[in-house]
């Protein structure tokens, strides 16, 4: 689809050369359409800046909703395991494209909003387990994608794993999740 086309042109400039490097005529050329033909489905940078955030969005929601059962929890289990997938791709430049499309969004109050409504939306989703306990989890995930976007190799497989499995368990047992200290490595 073209749509996507001129979506992965405007991401690939973005991660590659920087928020001043998107323009239309940029996203046009990179894509191979006339610029035209990317007026056609986004008439501003913004309306195609506010399409990457939403595919952002759209693509998380998708990840998470495959995994969520609905059973008691699911949906903040599924909400850090889709997480733990993104944070844990070694696919620098993927993580350099999603980290682009957020800050492509930032410069525009506008922009973001589709962002804090769907980061709202995350967060206040209830889904029959201890609310608080939901919150401290999608938080601690949340921080652990923040950082992972300025430091994709800030913790190796195996500590993503040990901090995935005890993020679970806290939601399995709020009361009891504790177990063997993790050693950080260097």
């Amino acid at each position: 689809m073209k749509r996507d086309l001129l979506l992965d042109a405007a991401e690939q400039l973005l991660a590659e050369q920087g928020t001043t490097a998107l323009t239309l005529a940029a996203v046009a050329t990179r894509a191979g359409v006339s610029k035209g033909g990317l007026l056609y489905h986004f008439p501003t940078k913004e309306a195609l800046v506010k399409a990457l955030v939403q595919r952002l969005i759209d693509e998380f929601d998708a990840a998470v909703d495959e995994r969520a059962d609905g059973s008691p929890g699911s949906y903040t289990r599924a909400y850090v395991d889709a997480t733990f997938d993104i944070v844990t791709d070694r696919d620098l430049h993927r993580a350099r494209r999603r980290w682009a499309v957020v800050a492509a969004a930032a410069t525009a109050s506008a922009l973001a909003d589709p962002l804090r409504e769907a980061t709202r939306r995350w967060h206040r989703r209830d889904d029959d387990t201890d609310v608080v306990t939901a919150r401290i989890v999608r938080l601690a995930v949340d921080g652990l994608w923040e950082a992972t976007d300025y430091d994709p190799l800030l913790f190796d497989p195996e500590e993503c794993e040990q901090l995935r499995r005890r993020l679970v368990r806290l939601l399995q047992d709020p009361g009891d999740a504790t177990e063997a200290p993790v050693t950080a490595t260097t």
